[in-house]
């Protein structure tokens, strides 16, 4: 599926191009040609260049299986990690319920359906 970067959060672009940049200097730095890098995770030259410019049509799993190969992939695990999430901590002390959503008649009380049809006529 593609996607308008103009329709990303400029945060979100930063992020990918700050990525992408990160990823290459990663791969120069172990001194791996990018057709070896490109072989080794199974995509073409021309989607590894894509990673390296932080496009955001690749795929997530793209990214991930590059960082792998170029060792960093560890770091996937931590990267929405509950113990980080300080907002998300806030908001569990707030014993916040474990599911949102909104009531449909089916999920109301039977007292609550009998008062909306009583309303109803």
């Amino acid at each position: 599926m593609r996607t308008k970067s103009g329709t990303l959060p400029v945060e979100v672009r930063l992020g990918l191009r700050k990525l992408g940049s990160d990823i290459r200097r990663a791969r120069l730095a172990r001194r791996i040609p990018m057709a070896l890098l490109a072989d080794r995770v199974q995509v073409s030259r021309l989607t590894l260049g894509k990673v390296e410019r932080g496009a955001p049509t690749v795929a997530v799993g793209t990214y991930a299986t590059v960082l792998w190969a170029l060792g960093m992939g560890s770091r996937l695990r931590d990267l929405a990690d509950p113990e980080t999430d300080k907002v998300g901590r806030d908001l569990e002390e707030d014993r916040l319920p474990t599911r949102a959503f909104t009531p449909t008649l089916a999920t109301r009380s039977p007292a609550t359906r009998r008062t909306n049809r009583s309303e109803e006529s």
